[in-house]
């Protein structure tokens, strides 16, 4: 895959050189001189119209790098966290992005993505900074089966919800998954059936929501400092 933009790829060149391929460079100066050493053999230099072209028109502030293919975690990798967000028929990848640099800054510990078939990882890893590239996250196949398999083994599910008990007054139990629903359409009716306990946040002005990306930050904090 081809990430691009100075954050994610000095992310990538500093903490993931296993994966990397290939450093693209478009503007003269734009990496530092020990990384420069560190990939010398990996840059090619190329024109600014052709490295837009391999960004599709995105802002590529004169860096690319392709890496190796992102590899979605197993389940039962994602089953040795304690904390778990599902995210239930999310598809923005700038929303997906922001959830997962929350996710792995605020301490919970892998992703799950169910309602969609596939992915832009790249565009993921973008608007994370970088985040995706450590944090364990799967696209599942029948989330109804990955839940009752996590509460066999005592999850509680925690769905974000606006008529939810406000969570600053909730406690959280040691193994728990968060479940943001989309923005337009909230918890799926399948999933929803599998909540144990609906968490909202307290406004303070008459406003309908917060953005998706910005209350699960919000929750997730709260989740990793109340636990039971």
């Amino acid at each position: 895959m081809v990430i691009y933009g100075k954050q994610v790829c000095f992310y990538a060149l500093e903490h993931k050189e296993e994966e990397v391929q290939t450093v693209y460079i478009a503007k003269s100066g734009i990496l530092p001189q020990p990384l420069f050493h560190k990939y010398h053999d990996k840059i090619k230099f190329l024109e600014p119209k052709w490295a837009q072209a391999m960004a599709k028109g995105g802002n590529h502030q004169g860096i690319l790098v392709e890496m190796n293919p992102f590899v979605q975690a197993s389940f039962a990798k994602i089953k040795q966290n304690d904390f778990i967000v599902v995210l239930d028929g999310l598809t923005d990848v700038g929303n997906i992005g922001a959830i997962a640099r929350s996710a792995y800054a605020l301490g919970a510990g892998a992703i799950i993505a169910s309602g969609v078939k596939q992915l832009n990882f790249a565009a993921i890893a973008r608007t994370s900074a970088g985040a995706l590239l450590d944090m364990p996250f799967m696209i599942s196949d029948n989330i109804l089966d990955n839940i009752n398999e996590l509460k066999q083994v005592g999850y509680q599910f925690y769905g974000a919800s606006m008529d939810g008990e406000a969570v600053e007054r909730c406690s959280f139990a040691p193994k728990r998954v968060l479940v943001m629903g989309s923005e337009d359409k909230g918890l799926s009716k399948k999933v929803l059936s599998k909540i144990d306990t609906r968490v909202s946040i307290t406004m303070q002005h008459a406003f309908d929501s917060l953005n998706v990306s910005a209350a699960a930050a919000i929750l997730i904090h709260r989740m990793v400092y109340a636990v039971k």
